[in-house]
């Protein structure tokens, strides 16, 4: 009886291994909203604060950078499967330049991806002048990417 119990589970786990691909596809609406909202959490810790502390146009605070780059630093790796070629036909701020050019928009994340790394070893150091200089290079490339695949809005 046990031995049969243990081929019964052994069953059932390979079974339930093959059926987890297509159990786990998301609907390319699904996909959209979360690269949205990634992204749209993206811009409320480096738009509410890390770029106006660099601008001059707010006080600068070392706690708040620190909180809002650790923040950002996982925020930036979080919408890039969102944009699956399944996602081509849903509407969305997307530029067709996302699916023909997919080199290009791949070296855009990268890019970003790395300032903000950057930005994140940076902000260990303190250094508040070399700080908002890459929290700059980091506005470069997002808004180098925005300028090439992001419609204007």
């Amino acid at each position: 009886m046990q031995n049969k119990l243990s081929w019964s589970l052994v069953a059932l786990a390979v079974s339930a291994t093959y059926s987890m691909p297509a159990a786990s596809q998301t609907k390319p609406e699904t996909l959209v909203k979360q690269r949205q909202a990634a992204m749209a959490l993206q811009g409320k810790y480096f738009n509410g604060g890390l770029r106006p502390m660099a601008q001059g146009k707010m006080p600068y605070d070392a706690a708040r950078v620190a909180r809002d780059v650790g923040f950002l630093d996982a925020l930036i790796r979080m919408p890039w499967d969102g944009f699956a070629a399944s996602t081509k036909g849903v509407k969305s701020a997307a530029t067709a330049a996302v699916f023909s050019e997919p080199a290009k928009f791949k070296e855009a994340q990268e890019r970003a991806q790395n300032e903000v790394t950057k930005l994140a070893s940076l902000v260990k150091g303190g250094d508040e002048a070399t700080i908002k200089a890459q929290i700059l290079a980091v506005d470069k490339a997002c808004g180098s990417c925005h300028e090439d695949f992001r419609e204007r809005q």
